[in-house]
């Protein structure tokens, strides 16, 4: 029998180039904006609410203050449902001409269907634009630091499942350090400790005892979760004012950014934890892919042998590299206590470190689509409460559900072609 590549499963050669591979049509992505593109046009368009929708720009009292714009729902969400599928033929065209979807058709069309889905429900009412960016960055900011040391963790080679516990143990850590000292400054600290710890003992059995890392991962998280929950109910609950009464950190506006209009109260009148956030993303990056010790990281990931033979010690760089992650996810433990409710509350990260990790899968490792990625599901986490204060007919249950719908969705638009750090999981033993 001749062996050729339909027996195989290999792409079939190139009529023009026969020595080069044809790559298969892949119509997984224009699917899914297909899916986007009808929801936009039909349902928020054609079977949507003529009522006029204001969206809100800015408050009176700003410093620049902005009219409103009001527009027809219905006829504004058409509009966005046909752009929407324009685009999304041209990602099939693409995907017939076997070429990848650019990323701004997905990050576009996916935009349409968010502001469609705000000018439908807020139909008759006003959409608070400065409120929903702000509140959206404010509820990505603790799944943002755990996708970023997700990412930092999983290109070294270590796959961080226990994000969930760093997350919930910077939260108990910083609360209760900076109630007892009354300064946010040491809970800031003493969250990065905490989230360092469990980053830690995950790095040692992983590393040293070759136990498998998603276990443990898993029994960290769980861990985490029975200590805090019995030292919330033994010694905090009894006892807020003195252990669990930290309060919050304050806003820094920064003068004459944060007057802009729109984008100065959303990024420029922020606390220190989303400050930081803002610095972290762009640095981690520059660190990984600018630099000698990110080249090291990423060898080790992706092929410890070689960088063993090249005097790279590799164990040693994955236990200090997933320590420094911990510490991430740690400060963004303290982002949910003292950057947002003030005192700690039995299980707060609520599986925002499993968003965290679906971050990073949806982000392809790269700490600004990682970002970007978690963003979405703030989106997706203050359209809920909006939705809630207008009174809209949407069931509470769906809307409940609309974070984690959101972020199945967009991950399997990645689905085999997200492609992990070659050497995520497996232990390294020299021989």
């Amino acid at each position: 029998m001749t062996v050729t590549a339909a027996t195989t499963g290999a792409p079939a050669p190139s009529p023009e180039h026969p020595h080069l591979a044809v790559p298969p049509r892949n119509f997984k992505t224009p699917i899914v904006l297909s899916v986007l593109a009808l929801l936009t046009f039909v349902v928020f368009g054609l079977l949507g609410d003529a009522s006029d929708v204001t969206f809100r720009l800015s408050d009176a009292n700003d410093a620049v203050p902005l009219a409103p714009l009001v527009v027809p729902s219905q006829l504004f969400c058409i509009v966005l449902g046909v752009l929407s599928l324009l685009l999304t033929a041209f990602a099939y065209v693409q995907a017939v001409r076997r070429r990848g979807v650019p990323l701004w058709v997905s990050l576009v069309v996916g935009a349409f269907f968010v502001v469609a889905l705000f000018a439908s429900v807020g139909a008759g009412n006003s959409v608070p634009v400065v409120f929903i960016l702000t509140g959206a960055i404010g509820l990505s900011t603790a799944v943002i630091f755990g996708s970023l040391a997700g990412v930092i963790g999983e290109r070294v080679g270590v796959a961080n499942i226990a994000i969930e516990g760093q997350l919930l143990a910077g939260a108990f850590v910083s609360a209760v350090v900076a109630s007892v000292t009354d300064s946010l400054f040491l809970g800031l600290i003493a969250a990065m400790i905490g989230g360092a710890l469990v980053s830690m003992v995950l790095a040692v059995f992983s590393l040293r005892y070759v136990v498998d890392q998603i276990v443990v991962g898993v029994v960290l998280n769980v861990l985490v979760i029975g200590l805090t929950n019995f030292f919330y109910s033994a010694v905090l609950a009894d006892n807020a004012e003195t252990f669990n009464f930290p309060g919050t950190l304050p806003y820094l506006p920064i003068p004459l950014l944060s007057d802009i209009p729109v984008l100065g109260p959303v990024l420029f009148n922020q606390r220190i934890t989303t400050y930081v956030m803002f610095l972290l993303v762009p640095t981690v990056w520059f660190v990984l892919f600018k630099t000698r010790w990110g080249l090291r990281i990423r060898a080790v990931g992706e092929h410890p042998l070689a960088a063993d033979t090249v005097g790279i010690n590799v164990n040693r760089t994955r236990f200090w590299t997933v320590t420094i992650a911990g510490t991430i996810a740690g400060f963004g433990g303290a982002a949910l206590t003292l950057g947002s409710v003030g005192a700690f509350v039995r299980e707060m990260s609520a599986g925002q470190g499993f968003i965290a990790l679906a971050a990073v899968i949806l982000g392809r490792w790269n700490p600004w689509l990682a970002a970007v990625a978690a963003l979405l599901f703030g989106f997706s986490r203050n359209f809920r409460i909006w939705a809630g204060q207008i009174g809209s007919p949407i069931p509470a249950d769906l809307i409940a559900m609309t974070p984690y719908v959101v972020t199945l969705i967009a991950v399997s638009v990645l689905v085999g072609r997200a492609v992990a750090p070659a050497a995520v999981g497996k232990p390294y033993i020299k021989e």
